[in-house]
């Protein structure tokens, strides 16, 4: 007879294949549908809040890998504080102004000579255009990750409401007495004629000069020095082309110079070493302290010009000849110390970084004209030729060197007049300074992982002032008003506040096509025709450095609250975002717009090598959706460790996706397990192994939780997966098929063991939710009542603990006692004595197991008898802990039904199976 119709099969309509590439859009259109992000926000209106803030993606491109990873963490650790309970905000947005757009802009129409043709109206509108499609571009690649946001309400950076709160911003600092406008060298991208800051600057290998130049002292000098005869300052320099610019040479003033006998002076220090490079050959004939130069004249070899012996505690000696060439208009070190020696600032290059007439009206070079409209870089050779004798060294080197971000090609300093947000100035109403403040909210700030203290804290102790202004024209202006005949800047509050109030109706657009008359004030007492408008951009960084501003501060979103919980980016933001976030809340407010930062590193193949298309390892968001969905990108997101650079493959993937199988077919078996029960026994009527799980799984999922907690997944996950394989379903859930198939419907036993899974899929749903959302969801769509509650769908769960429960069952000892039965039954399968375990009893006297169920042991076991009677025919013995456990084939035959030895033949049923058949 054929007992199958009598077992009880697991029964559940959650389907093995997860489908997910078919299955998530439909399901992800459901969420839309229902407004859950609506729908989580109402559940959770009274509890604890969350605020995460989004650092906007640039408007620019389809998302890449990095884009994708980014948004998937946050959207994980969003729905983690939702499924524990708070109140969330998760207000997306995007940096829609800058240069890459303008240069996008630039390529569509043929070039920046064509750009130059339109009106900067028409150009600010066509980069409008760009950023637009690209947000609905992105925002629709985004919530095929399955992220939950405010997608119908996201924050742009061009949205007029916005820019005017940049605007007002600015405002704020410049209220506080922090922004300064001077003439600076900065960071100067010839390529795209604007100055950039230090966030935008690359490093990339160049080749350059290494030259050494004597410049000979003058009368005054030597006499002061003491010196007879020839005498000259051996400097040295890598940029050739800034020597025209030259007006000082600075010695550092705690060390000795040396005069040779042919003539050359150097720091002591130094001598030996440029002995050995070749540059002089003299021997030393005098040594001299350095504040015996100090205010004399050397002469420049190429134009006969004075250079100013000053000193400087920059000038170092591990390389050079400890006197360094000084121009002020090239350099942050040579313009610090020009400042203090009142040095005079020369500045021969323009925009496109080529030699203007400043060359020919200050007589920098000879045959001047010769080099006006030359390029910088092209100038080296022709002015290494010009100096003559006085080069007494040249050679050629490669160094790693700054270049511009957007355009790769090499920077220089330049200085031009610039606005700058003073680091070091003190906000009015503070007694300390912007750097100090900035300094002490570090301290008091979270770090994920730790490390970014430091990172971000030196940062913050060591950057010169911000500059905050660019030449372009798409972003927002620094729209202040310039009296023509005293070039003073209009800073009047009521002249400004109507300035943002225009911007909030018409966009920063209005500086573009409105007049002066328009825009000024009426009751300022300024003449519109006495006025000019300052012309420059902020930079971009400024409008995503203001983003707690115009987001979290203003009433334009329901974005959360400020400060903000946690601000997430790539580990490169402490350079970026979080930094210009951080001085731009500190300089207004006066403390960080976050409580904690959290960085992850950067994507990379399996290799750890960076993707790029020339390699072909390039993962792309779009084709890990097409081939396993989304579910599969998120658990990796969960299961890698993400303070370092995180590896992603077609076979990383592939791994990944067996670990969802293997999660997703555990939740089906006990969801197919749970048929029939209706409600949960109580702890007190439920067998030891069924607590024993329950109570490793509370264990577990707590451990998992509190680690989601700190935003350590992938440790988590570690914990969760192991307990998955090696506990749950490697053990409990196979050793309590005999019950769970065989046993009657209302079995206390099968009660009980069907009670201890859906107390375990109850919870850890609820851990996995922000994880899996997706699978989650369907997950609770066929569950029973019984785990469902109340609740409607995934959005209505919160996660709960497991309430604590005692097993007398002895893990420890069950475990060896297992391990060593396995070890011989492996033996007899390879000598085919037996089939399975069930063909086996065990007999021993040890105390070990007395506390616990025969039945319970037999199950753990997966054997026919667990007993202390004598046994015949001892198939294998071991011990533990001096304690004797013999196997033997059992006496009895197998039930037909359930498989165990329990019959008296093998015809007839097991007593067990016979009451529940009948």
């Amino acid at each position: 007879m054929d007992y199958k119709e009598t077992l009880l099969l697991p029964q559940t309509e959650f389907p093995m294949r997860g489908n997910l590439v078919q299955n998530e859009p439909a399901r992800y259109a459901a969420w839309i549908a229902k407004d859950v992000y609506g729908r989580m926000k109402a559940n959770r209106k009274d509890a604890q809040s969350f605020t995460l803030h989004d650092g906007p993606p640039y408007a620019n491109g389809h998302t890449h890998i990095g884009h994708a990873l980014n948004k998937v963490l946050k959207d994980i650790i969003v729905k983690y504080h939702y499924f524990n309970g708070k109140s969330v905000r998760f207000t997306p947005g995007w940096d829609c102004h800058g240069l890459p757009i303008e240069q996008q802009v630039e390529k569509k129409l043929g070039g920046k000579q064509k750009k130059e043709l339109l009106t900067t109206a028409e150009v600010r509108q066509m980069c409008r255009d760009h950023a637009k499609e690209f947000i609905d571009i992105q925002r629709e690649e985004f919530k095929k990750l399955g992220v939950v946001a405010d997608w119908d309400n996201p924050y742009l950076t061009m949205d007029s409401k916005f820019e005017a709160n940049i605007y007002r911003t600015l405002c704020s600092v410049a209220k506080k007495g922090l922004l300064i406008e001077r003439s600076k060298p900065v960071y100067w991208s010839w390529a795209e004629r604007t100055a950039l800051a230090e966030a935008e600057v690359e490093y990339e290998d160049k080749e350059d000069y290494s030259i050494y130049v004597a410049f000979e002292l003058n009368d005054d000098a030597k006499v002061r020095a003491g010196i007879e005869g020839k005498a000259a300052i051996v400097i040295w320099t890598t940029t050739p082309w800034t020597l025209p610019a030259n007006t000082g040479i600075s010695l550092n003033p705690d060390e000795v110079y040396v005069r040779t006998s042919d003539g050359y002076i150097v720091a002591e220090k130094r001598y030996n070493a440029l002995i050995e490079e070749g540059v002089f050959t003299g021997t030393v004939v005098q040594k001299i302290e350095a504040k015996k130069f100090e205010n004399s004249y050397a002469i420049n070899p190429l134009n006969g010009r004075g250079s100013h012996l000053v000193l400087g505690e920059h000038v170092l000696m591990e390389n050079g000849s400890g006197c360094v060439h000084t121009a002020p208009g090239h350099g942050e070190d040579d313009y610090r110390v020009g400042l203090r020696y009142n040095l005079e600032v020369v500045m021969p290059v323009d925009e496109t970084g080529c030699y203007d007439q400043t060359v020919v009206r200050e007589k920098l070079l000879p045959n001047a004209e010769e080099f006006v409209g030359t390029h910088i870089f092209k100038a080296n050779e022709p002015i290494i030729a010009l100096l003559g004798e006085s080069a007494l060294k040249v050679s050629k080197f490669r160094h790693s060197y700054p270049h511009c971000w957007r355009s790769h090609t090499p920077l220089i300093y330049r200085a031009t007049k610039q606005w700058f947000i003073s680091v070091d100035g003190t906000p009015e109403g503070e007694s300390k300074t912007l750097r100090e403040i900035a300094q002490a909210e570090v301290a008091k700030t979270a770090f994920y992982p730790e490390s970014g203290r430091n990172r971000l804290g030196s940062m913050v102790e060591n950057r010169p002032d911000w500059c905050i202004s660019r030449q372009r024209d798409w972003g927002v202006p620094i729209a202040f008003f310039r009296v023509k005949a005293t070039g003073e800047v209009i800073l009047d509050e009521k002249v400004l506040n109507y300035i943002a109030m225009i911007f909030e109706m018409h966009s920063t657009d209005a500086w573009y096509s409105m007049s002066i008359e328009e825009l000024l004030y009426p009751g300022s007492g300024y003449k519109a025709d006495e006025l000019e408008k300052v012309s420059d951009i902020l930079d971009v960084w400024f409008d995503s450095g203001s983003t707690w501003n115009a987001v979290l501060k203003s009433r334009n979103y329901d974005a959360g609250q400020y400060p903000a919980d946690l601000y997430i980016e790539g580990s490169d933001q402490h350079r970026g975002w979080f930094q210009s976030s951080l001085f731009l809340s500190t300089a207004v407010e006066h403390i960080a717009p976050y409580k904690a930062l959290l960085t992850h590193g950067f994507t990379v193949d399996e290799k750890g090598e960076k993707m790029s298309k020339s390699k072909g390892n390039v993962v792309a968001p779009e084709s890990v959706l097409k081939e396993y969905g989304s579910e599969i990108l998120r658990l990796w997101v969960a299961m890698s460790d993400y303070q370092g650079d995180l590896k992603i493959s077609g076979n990383i993937l592939k791994q990944t996706a067996d670990q969802y199988r293997k999660l997703r077919n555990t939740f089906r078996i006990m969801l197919a397990n749970l048929d029939g029960l209706e409600e949960v026994v109580p702890y007190s009527e439920m067998g030891e192994i069924d607590k024993w799980i329950v109570a490793k799984a509370k264990e577990v999922f707590d451990e998992t939780h509190r680690l989601f907690g700190e935003y350590n997944f992938v440790h988590g996950m570690s914990a969760l997966n192991y307990f998955i394989v090696n506990e749950l379903s490697g053990v409990y859930i196979d050793i309590t098929k005999d019950r769970m198939y065989c046993d009657a419907a209302d079995s206390a036993e099968r009660r009980s063991t069907q009670s201890a899974m859906a107390i375990i899929a109850k919870s850890m749903l609820g851990l996995i939710a922000p994880i899996l959302t997706y699978t989650a969801d369907e997950i609770f769509e066929n569950a029973p009542s019984v785990i469902k509650g109340s609740a409607n769908d995934i959005f209505d769960v919160t996660y709960a603990s497991i309430e604590s429960v005692e097993s007398s069952w002895d893990e420890a000892t069950m475990k060896v006692i297992r391990e060593k039965f396995n070890e011989i039954v492996d033996g007899l399968k390879k000598e085919k004595v037996i089939k399975n375990t069930l063909e086996l009893v065990i007999s021993t006297k040890s105390e070990c197991a007395k506390e616990m169920k025969k039945a319970d042991i037999e199950e753990y076991l997966v054997i026919s008898k667990w007993c202390a009677c004598e046994l015949k025919d001892i198939l294998g013995t071991f011990e533990i802990e001096g304690e004797t456990f013999n196997i033997a084939l059992a006496s009895k035959a197998k039930c037909p039904r359930c498989w165990k030895y329990h019959s008296e033949d093998e015809e007839t049923l097991c007593p067990r199976c016979a009451q529940v058949v009948a």
